[in-house]
């Protein structure tokens, strides 16, 4: 395996500060050993691949990995928002030039072999970037119709690719992925309320929190009060409403897939239904899944694949 140059094995936010890493042009294996490193390196020690995903898919998921998280990290990690819309034009251009056959950056490197291999099509990536690019100008959201459009960017492309990369690419599956990742997007942001304030985000619309007399501004001094609560059950239904739209995916592909995604349903069903055991207040106590509730809701997905038929 050839030495990839030093400079490249930086995370993205000190890789743009680094001429010398961004004037190198990247063969292939260099793009891979960068990309396997970001995808097990990184601070947020995130699993990148199930130990259930084939190891001939390892490298591809490390691959596409590492692009969401340089498109991720340009987004939130520079403290500029202006300075963050430049770095994604830039990256965005990156993404063009690597489906034009010109890529010299390690991701687009390592990602263009796969992206010819599965025939993935440029719009997920492209989505992807139109979210990151939507977080720097929109904190707000008016309605569901609003909120689901940032979904169906921010969220929806990554089981796309996912279903891409696994031999899927049938409209049908798309839509049920589109409806989980959707869910698991909502879900994720009503267990972070908190957390997004602090970034002065609010994604619950606007609209919900009017209809049940509820204030911006006590969402932003933390008032749990009655009003809240209805807004957060109008929010949960609405994520279940999806997730269970999205539950027929898992007997519609490979066992092995089909457990990941099984509980990946499951796991945001039960922080919903955290949220409801701790009567909405989730401006006092975030809602976590702990240890031991993940280990059975594992148990309980690989229970279900195990029993049930496969679709042709």
């Amino acid at each position: 395996m050839p030495e990839v140059d030093a400079p490249a094995f930086l995370p993205p936010a000190s890789f743009v500060k680094s001429p010398a890493a961004l004037q190198q042009v990247y063969t292939p294996e260099q793009g891979r050993v960068y990309t396997r490193w970001l995808a097990t390196h990184h601070y947020e020690n995130f699993h990148v691949v199930s130990f259930l995903l084939p190891k001939r898919l390892h490298q591809d998921f490390y691959n596409v990995y590492a692009y969401c998280r340089w498109a991720d990290d340009l987004s939130d990690e520079m403290g500029d928002p202006a300075e963050s819309l430049r770095l994604l034009g830039w990256w965005r251009g990156e993404l063009d030039a690597m489906y034009a056959g010109r890529a010299t950056h390690p991701v687009f490197a390592a990602l263009e072999p796969t992206v010819r291999q599965y025939g993935i099509p440029q719009q997920p990536f492209s989505d992807l970037i139109d979210a990151f690019v939507q977080d720097q100008r929109v904190t707000r959201y008016r309605n569901w119709d609003e909120l689901f459009g940032y979904c169906r960017n921010s969220a929806n492309p990554v089981g796309r690719l996912v279903l891409y990369l696994c031999g899927y690419a049938d409209a049908e599956r798309q839509r049920l992925s589109d409806a989980t990742c959707t869910a698991l997007q909502l879900a994720n942001f009503w267990q972070d309320v908190t957390v997004d304030l602090l970034k002065d985000r609010v994604y619950i619309p606007l609209d919900v929190l009017e209809r049940h007399g509820y204030a911006v501004e006590d969402l932003f001094a933390r008032r749990f009060t009655p009003a809240f609560a209805a807004c957060m059950r109008e929010c949960v239904e609405r994520a279940r409403e999806l997730f269970v739209e999205g539950l027929p995916l898992p007997g519609m592909v490979d066992r092995r897939l089909a457990i990941d995604l099984d509980l990946f349903s499951r796991g945001g069903m039960r922080v919903l239904e955290k949220i409801e055991q701790q009567d909405y207040d989730v401006l006092g106590v975030r809602p976590a899944v702990s240890k031991m509730e993940r280990v059975g809701l594992l148990l309980g997905s690989v229970a279900r694949v195990a029993f049930s038929p496969r679709a042709a």
